[in-house]
């Protein structure tokens, strides 16, 4: 029998986040109105007006870009061992973060800010900003080296995991 499990993880905007955003949409809305502005002043040059609204349009389309960027979901799904992380961006843009076999584990548990990162460590965040509900993994990764994943695991997604961890790890929790 397979073991299954999918889970869409929704990050939480921050505060910082939410000014960046912010700042963001107002920075590009006056930079594409100066750009349109400066474009009307050049009437009488046609071809410079066109190249002022074309570049007003690219700004706007940035802006709109770099906003929709911040939106941020990542799913996990779990398949017989395998742990596939996932960032969707916006609901459109996919992007493969990592996957790993759990029995690869050297370490797994509950997450807290006190833990230690070494500096050769590469640290993989997939979570929704809520610090109470993170765990983290601890594993060897072919591209990455030695990796910490941080993620948020529901109730099913966690037995599952449990099921396929190093013995050792499995009698420690």
């Amino acid at each position: 029998m397979d073991n299954f499990s999918e889970q869409l993880v929704t990050r939480k905007e921050t505060k910082s986040d939410k000014v960046s955003r912010i700042g963001t949409l107002i920075t590009g809305s006056l930079f594409t109105l100066c750009l349109v502005l400066l474009g009307l002043l050049q009437l009488s040059q046609p071809v410079i007006t066109l190249m002022f609204l074309f570049l007003a349009a690219a700004g706007g389309y940035m802006t709109y870009l770099l906003v929709q960027g911040r939106y941020v979901e990542y799913e996990y799904t779990f398949t017989n061992g395998e742990l596939d992380i996932d960032k969707i961006i916006a609901q459109k843009k996919r992007k493969e973060l990592l996957t790993v076999e759990v029995r690869n584990f050297s370490d797994f548990g509950k997450y807290s800010d006190d833990m230690e990162e070494t500096e050769d460590m590469t640290v993989v965040y997939a979570t929704d900003n809520i610090i109470s509900n993170e765990y983290y993994a601890d594993f060897e990764h072919k591209e990455y080296g030695r990796t910490r994943l941080i993620f948020v695991p529901d109730e099913r997604m966690l037995e599952n995991i449990k099921k396929f961890l190093p013995a050792k790890l499995r009698n420690s929790l």
